[in-house]
């Protein structure tokens, strides 16, 4: 499937991270603001994170949309994510340590 260039930029835009968690957001946007508040972790990691902002909203189907979230995302490249112990720990790849590298034009 070819996408237009209007929906691969709608495909494929920066991923927005919601300033405060909202009953009434999408399913994603939860899931995304729930992964910001716990900075890096599994889906189960973001599903229990959700439960505490939301209880009671997990059950079964909740738990295969967030883990389909969360690997398209990350397919996609707007999450990045590494795999420990056969599980996949997502992050919004955040910049949490300052570069102390140097350019090489010293």
């Amino acid at each position: 499937m070819k996408l237009s260039d209007e929906e691969f930029r709608e495909e494929y835009k920066p991923l927005h991270i919601p300033s405060h968690f909202d009953v009434q957001d999408t399913q994603q946007n939860k899931a995304i603001y729930a992964l910001a508040q716990i900075g890096e972790g599994t889906a189960d990691s973001v599903l229990k994170e959700l439960e505490t902002l939301q209880p009671g909203i997990v059950n079964e189907q909740v738990t295969a949309l967030v883990k389909t979230i969360l690997a398209d995302l990350f397919d996609k490249g707007l999450l990045k994510g590494k795999e420990h112990n056969g599980q996949m720990h997502y992050n919004l790849s955040k910049i949490t340590e300052a570069n102390d590298g140097s350019t090489g034009h010293e």
